[in-house]
Order: C-alpha cells, then sequence, then structure tokens
C-alpha cells in the first residue's frame, strides 16, 4: 500500500520546522524551535509567509526583537511575532520537560 505523498504545505511546514531548530545560536533554536514545534501547524498561510520572512532575519537581530532590546520595523510586527515574543510555546514546552 503506498502512502500518500506529501502536500506542498507539508514539506513548507517540514522545511520551517527544520529551519527553526537548525539557526545560527542556541537562544534561536529554542525559541524558535519550540514555536514550530508547539505552534506552526495553526497557522494560516498569511500567518506561515510572516513567519518565513521573521526567520529570514539574521539570530542577533531577531533575538534583540523578541527580547525588547530593539523595537521591530513595523513591518515585522504581526500576529505570529507578538505570539514568537509571548514565549508561551517556550514556556510550556520547558515546564513539561521539568515536571
Amino acid at each position: 500500500m503506498a502512502d500518500n505523498p506529501p502536500t506542498e504545505h507539508d514539506i513548507r511546514l517540514r522545511r520551517l520546522k527544520f529551519r527553526s531548530w537548525h539557526r545560527g545560536i542556541k537562544e534561536m533554536d529554542l525559541i524558535l524551535g519550540h514555536f514550530a514545534d508547539e505552534i506552526m501547524t495553526t497557522l494560516d498561510t498569511a500567518d506561515l509567509d510572516d513567519y518565513e520572512r521573521l526567520i529570514e532575519i539574521e539570530d542577533v537581530t531577531l533575538y534583540n526583537w523578541i527580547t525588547g532590546h530593539e523595537k521591530a520595523p513595523a513591518e515585522f510586527e504581526t500576529p505570529v511575532f507578538a505570539r514568537i515574543r509571548s514565549f508561551q510555546h517556550l514556556k510550556a514546552a520547558l515546564w513539561q520537560q521539568n515536571g
């Protein structure tokens, strides 16, 4: 019995998840990797587009935006960015590992 081939959406999610976990600095791996694991499948196409634009940003710059050390440009202040910045996905993952 042949499995169904992955859809373009499935391939996109896998690619984004991989890129989220394989950044340049460990902090960004953790922030974006956990976000990808916990939240990404709930995002619609427009949110995935926003996420894809965000992960093109250099790690240090994106980290500074997320942590509030620098203000993100208005075009990146999206609902997806707000969800990433909330760290709720990361907190839940860390509590589950320690609990």
